[in-house]
């Protein structure tokens, strides 16, 4: 059996947009299956303090800026630093992600498409329209799926997910946890390797 990686996240995330492919290749490689756990985090940053991105100061906003066009160049990913649809609500996707999971499937091609939708395509990742699309194209049944995603079960797991991450005390998405021990942040998939290697 595949020791299990606990991937924190929302659909939402610029640094689990930037961090997805990398993180999946490395699971792969080092054989350890993913756990996928949306989380609401408008609720863990409300617990944190922790400000939405345009009410943050003028220089922390600026310097996210610049770290996110560093980490798409070194992730060779293209990434809007304005995209036309953000802050939009993550949570039809996420919940679709859960459902995914729940299904038996593996989430991590929707996951990637979806967060390129916004990041790099434009596109509002809110809109139904373009969830049920993403879904087709990986050869699911958008409609069915949809209609687990709005279910009060999957919202359970959702909130369930949220909970935990704050029980946690975990501080922001993305965060990986392996064998209890959290790793906050794309650009520690490295570090979270040489514990692979332990």
């Amino acid at each position: 059996m595949k020791t299990a990686i606990d991937y924190y996240f929302t659909n939402l995330s610029p640094y689990a947009y930037l961090g997805h492919q990398t993180f999946n290749v490395m699971a792969n490689q080092h054989q350890k299956a993913i756990n996928y756990k949306p989380i609401k985090l408008a609720k863990l940053f409300a617990v944190l303090g922790v400000l939405p991105v345009k009410q943050r100061p003028q220089a922390r906003q600026d310097y996210r800026l610049i770290e996110l066009a560093r980490w798409s160049k070194k992730r060779q990913l293209p990434l809007n630093l304005h995209p036309a649809f953000f802050p939009a609500d993550p949570s039809l996707a996420d919940r679709c992600t859960i459902v995914l999971q729940q299904m038996g499937k593996d989430p991590s091609e929707f996951v990637a498409n979806v967060m390129a939708a916004c990041w790099a395509q434009e596109q509002n990742i809110a809109d139904v329209t373009v969830i049920q699309q993403i879904l087709t194209s990986i050869n699911v049944d958008a409609d069915n799926v949809i209609q687990q995603a709005l279910s009060s079960g999957i919202d359970n797991i959702y909130e369930a997910n949220t909970t935990d991450a704050i029980e946690k005390g975990l501080l922001g998405v993305p965060t990986y946890i392996y064998l209890d021990e959290p790793f906050w942040g794309q650009d520690r998939l490295e570090l979270m390797a040489d514990k692979f290697a332990k």
